[in-house]
């Protein structure tokens, strides 16, 4: 696997995330897998902020990362979480794991980072189930001709991306799930925070499905 390191992105998630979760993520994680069964793959799992939150009903979860600094994190977290969890360097494009091997997928704040949304949605369905889940929580594009919306096309045009290792703000995220070809069965739009108008505070966040 091509190494990937972003060593100050890192260093800065790894803050970032704590604080966001205490203003309010946490919240969205534990409702996104709320309900979950069977074998997970998590992909971009970061410094494995999301492992708590996984229910019992979760028999395993294989958590894929390719960033080295964050990886070593997830290893640290999977040791303490309440469901077996093994971390894994992987791509979202090349995930590990076979055909139908999966009962769900989850994604939070990765889908804005993947090279190609495209390929990862494709590799997400190939090693779901038919009629496994994709539990999704992402930032996401502002409504068209929006002031906020040309913000986020001229900052992934220029500084955000090198700033935040990929990340980009105005990508049509739910589009593309439905693109790939899951069938979207809920859906929730909403800023993070609520009083926010920058950049990445447009957020959808739920579920949809591998067709059977």
């Amino acid at each position: 696997m091509a190494e990937v390191s972003h060593p100050v992105f890192a260093r800065v998630y790894e803050r970032l995330s704590v604080a966001m979760d205490r203003a309010g993520t946490a919240a969205f994680r534990r409702d996104l897998v709320a309900g979950l069964s069977g074998r997970v793959i998590e992909i971009g799992a970061g410094n494995g902020r999301m492992f708590s939150h996984y229910p019992p009903s979760v028999t395993e979860v294989v958590a894929v990362e390719p960033e080295r600094r964050l990886r070593a994190a997830a290893e640290r977290a999977a040791s303490s979480a309440p469901v077996p969890i093994t971390v894994v360097d992987g791509l979202a494009d090349r995930l590990p794991g076979g055909a139908g091997e999966f009962d769900a997928a989850v994604v939070a704040l990765v889908l804005c980072t993947v090279p190609d949304q495209a390929s990862a949605l494709a590799e997400t369905g190939r090693v779901l189930r038919h009629g496994g889940e994709l539990r999704f929580f992402e930032h996401v594009a502002a409504e068209r001709q929006s002031r906020l919306h040309r913000t986020q096309r001229l900052l992934d045009a220029t500084v955000w991306p090198r700033l935040f290792a990929g990340c980009h703000t105005g990508r049509d995220t739910l589009a593309a799930i439905t693109t790939a070809g899951f069938v979207v069965e809920e859906v929730r739009r909403f800023r993070f925070p609520a009083t926010s108008n920058g950049p990445s505070s447009p957020c959808v966040h739920g579920l949809a499905t591998w067709p059977a």
